[in-house]
């Protein structure tokens, strides 16, 4: 928690904290940086975030709570930090905020006040604010049992260093039954730490909350270091704010990868372990693999569409021949032409909601146009087809557009350019697809390989730039990896096709129930217009 620069009142701030329906206000006050009106503007009943030391979060939630506590339809604000110091800051950056925000804090009352903590009979230190509006924001101790019987908005502040974490968070989810919500604000403690798993369950998808990421360099560009020099006088340059921030990196030493840069110690490594990937692989699924000679390029075209055809029949077809007409299919593509492999995985998804790859088709030296044409054969005869991810980002453009516009835009064939927030956002549900035992692959070395590539670097899963080898002696760059994450965001995503069919019911003649006299003994149901 941190008092980052002085208040600055707009009329803005005032008419927003004078409004009746706070709970409904979307837009933040200009006084906050744009990283903390994200925060506020985030209406979510519960979210998190994994946050750089020293950014004035803590600072913003204090003036969030005011304006909760204050409003006419605002609630009770219950905050609890790891320490005693905590809350009293807390406390006092509240009560700056009630002094600045005075058309919505006619009565005031900080008190100190001891209360008994269940069967123990000790005494704690609580400190309180109380508004006219009847609600009151208070700092707790770190005791789970303190939150039984309350009702209103929770704050956690340093998550991580709370002794009964775990605790505290089922106590606190009590609140939200009658209208409650919570706000989980924290550094990181450890790889190891149940905020950190809290964070991955989250982004995995297991959990419906919203989180957030704030690392001191993005508060840095969004303006943290102009906020300083405001309140210490300081002049403010581009070289000034480089000195600073080495300064303060080096202060924390070996310590700001976690402290600012919101990576838990341990975190760098495997994102998939071997075993992890090996568990849900099936023997006996295929891995086609495809490789063209250079000079393949240069026969006619219609050459190459029939020499490809002729492949895709005789590979292919038998494959997508064999597959459930009742399960829902996906495809997941990564583009290459020379150096890596083009990768297509297909995804079916069965009643219970597992998804399994039955085949994968890796392709070397293949000409664009004839890995278009194998993608379109395998779209065409998979079964319920409910739609593709693409990557999209340099050469896969052209292709991901092409088929998008033949298979229904791209509400139906998304094209993917991935970046490392969208890393961030959809890889790890993708390891929990194989944490969960919901995904089943071919069993195979090199896409096992393939899945042992991406490594978390700073705390998000990435492809690194350096390629493996195969056992066949060529280069891979976790080609089927991308494929498999690809397909699995596209059936997390996409809706599949409705499970019954419009057909056109038979003449009104040929019916049992028609009238007396309009049967005709010569039309049948075939002649109606359609099957019963």
């Amino acid at each position: 928690m941190s008092n980052v620069g002085a208040p600055i009142i707009t009329p803005e701030m005032r008419e927003l904290a004078g409004k009746a329906d706070y709970r409904f206000e979307q837009r933040a006050p200009a006084v906050l940086l744009p990283y903390q009106q994200r925060w506020l503007a985030d209406k979510s009943q519960v979210k998190l975030v994994e946050k750089s030391r020293r950014i004035g979060l803590s600072w913003a939630e204090a003036c969030d709570s005011v304006l909760c506590a204050a409003a006419a339809n605002g609630q009770d604000v219950w905050y609890i930090g790891y320490v005693k110091d905590m809350a009293i800051e807390f406390i006092l950056d509240c009560a700056q905020w009630a002094e600045y925000f005075n058309s919505v804090a006619d009565a005031i009352e900080v008190s100190e006040e001891l209360w008994s903590e269940g069967d123990e009979r000790k005494s704690v230190f609580v400190f309180s604010i109380k508004f006219a509006s009847g609600n009151r924001i208070t700092a707790l101790s770190s005791k789970p049992r303190n939150l039984r019987g309350k009702q209103g908005r929770v704050i956690l502040d340093e998550a991580a260093f709370h002794e009964a974490q775990g605790e505290i968070l089922k106590a606190a989810m009590a609140l939200l039954i009658w209208g409650g919500d919570l706000r989980i604000i924290s550094t990181h403690d450890g790889d190891d730490n149940p905020f950190n798993q809290l964070i991955k369950d989250v982004r995995a998808g297991r959990l419906p909350y919203s989180v957030h990421r704030f690392t001191f360099s993005e508060a840095l560009a969004e303006g943290l270091y102009e906020r300083v020099c405001l309140r210490t006088g300081d002049a403010w340059s581009e070289q000034a704010q480089a000195a600073w921030e080495a300064k303060i990196r080096a202060n924390y030493g070996d310590d700001a990868e976690e402290e600012l840069d919101c990576v838990p110690k341990s975190g760098t490594g495997a994102f998939l372990t071997r075993e992890l990937v090996e568990r849900c692989m099936v023997q006996g699924w295929p891995v086609l693999r495809e490789q063209r000679p250079p000079e393949f390029t240069w026969k006619t075209e219609h050459v190459r569409n029939l020499e490809v055809a002729d492949w895709c029949e005789e590979h292919l077809s038998p494959l997508c021949a064999a597959l459930p007409l009742t399960e829902v299919s996906f495809v997941g593509g990564d583009f290459a032409r020379t150096g890596d492999l083009t990768a297509f995985m297909p995804l079916l998804q069965r009643q219970n909601l597992t998804r399994y790859a039955p085949f994968v088709v890796e392709l070397r030296g293949m000409p664009f146009a004839q890995q278009q044409q194998i993608l379109w054969y395998l779209i065409d005869h998979l079964p319920r087809f409910a739609g593709a991810a693409l990557d999209s980002r340099g050469l896969g453009m052209q292709m991901a557009e092409a088929t998008a516009q033949r298979y229904g835009g791209p509400e139906i064939i998304l094209m993917i350019q991935a970046t490392q927030p969208w890393y961030l956002e959809n890889l790890p549900p993708y390891k929990a697809a194989f944490e969960d035992r919901l995904i089943e692959l071919p069993m195979d070395a090199d896409v096992l390989a393939d899945h042992r590539v991406p490594r978390v670097i700073k705390g998000i899963p990435q492809i690194p730039d350096l390629r493996t080898v195969a056992a066949q002696k060529k280069k891979r760059h976790g080609d089927t990896f991308i494929a498999g994450a690809l397909a699995w965001h596209a059936s997390r995503l996409l809706a599949a096709p409705g499970q019954y069919d419009y057909q056109a019911g038979p003449d009104v003649a040929t019916r049992w129930d028609a009238p007396e006299g309009n049967i005709d003994s010569d039309i049948t149901a075939s002649d109606g217009g359609g099957a019963w």
